[in-house]
């Protein structure tokens, strides 16, 4: 895997597989967690400055995804349940016990704040970028490109073969017309091969559209959870161009957490921490600091 992302990389066990992770700085821990298809260096604008700040700054890379193990489905159920256990497990590992801050992307906010639900007072301050806690809203479809991805045999061609939601998601995932080289390269680093692409697939496939599926009573228990996190304080940066997490979650998110502190960015997509890294990481370095 050929890539600018030059954090140094450590690595736990979790379950029986590898899970890397990046651990840069000292001082009050500042974990992110990133979606799909993602990984830490998603996270490089704030791992790099925030311990400069006197944070120690976390990013683990999911099971299958970034520099972490690539199992394939037999040896690994790709759930969001089983990435809320594994993201607990990591927390234990690294002895993370005093409160820590808390930086969540796309499905990383499912999985970091269904965390924080649990464990309150382990936490202090959150940053929510383009994301979701709870199911999907009524009055709100996902796109028909997700709806062809979760498809078992077009979905494996087109995400697996040819890599559409990776390369897809550079497109549609920026207010820009494109992502500069370094971005994109950094972020399909992980995805080289078919093989490499399990996890992708599967985050999709995941997506909850009703009751039957099975991460929807994870994010019911979520969603009615939320309040309690409604009493840290919360900042939340949106790239109003996201096809998906788009005006009609931020406002579901802010019925939820009526006292975040919301900035929009019009001209930012999805992946708003690319798109506005220059306005984000000063305010989330402030907003960080201002905890002391």
């Amino acid at each position: 895997m050929t890539t600018a992302f030059t954090l140094e990389q450590r690595s736990v066990e979790i379950g029986g597989h590898t899970m890397a992770y990046v651990d840069e700085g000292s001082g009050t821990p500042v974990l992110h967690v990133h979606g799909n298809p993602t990984w830490s260096f998603y996270f490089r604008s704030l791992l790099s400055t925030l311990p400069d700040d006197g944070f120690r700054a976390i990013a683990p890379d999911h099971i299958g995804m970034g520099r972490s193990d690539k199992p394939g489905r037999d040896a690994y159920p790709h759930t969001l349940a089983r990435r809320v256990a594994d993201l607990t497990a990591f927390v234990e590992l690294l002895d993370l016990d005093e409160p820590l801050h808390l930086v969540v992307h796309d499905w990383g906010g499912p999985i970091g704040l269904s965390w924080a639900v649990e464990h309150p007072d382990r936490v202090d301050r959150i940053v929510v970028l383009n994301s979701a806690a709870f199911p999907l809203p009524a009055d709100k479809r996902i796109p028909w490109t997700l709806q062809a991805a979760r498809l078992p045999v077009v979905g494996d061609v087109l995400v697996r073969r040819f890599n559409a939601f990776s390369l897809g998601a550079l497109v549609l995932g920026s207010g820009r017309p494109w992502l500069d080289a370094e971005a994109r390269r950094g972020l399909l680093a992980p995805y080289d091969r078919p093989e490499h692409r399990v996890a992708v697939h599967a985050f999709v496939q995941d997506i909850p559209t009703g009751p039957g599926d099975p991460a929807h009573p994870v994010l019911v228990r979520l969603a009615e959870r939320l309040p309690v996190l409604d009493a840290h304080p919360v900042q939340v940066h949106w790239g109003m161009k996201d096809p998906v997490f788009d005006a009609t979650i931020l406002r579901h998110l802010e019925d939820h957490l009526p006292h975040a502190e919301v900035h929009r960015y019009p001209d930012a997509g999805h992946y708003v921490l690319e798109d506005a890294a220059d306005a984000i990481v000063p305010r989330v370095r402030a907003f960080l600091t201002a905890g002391r």
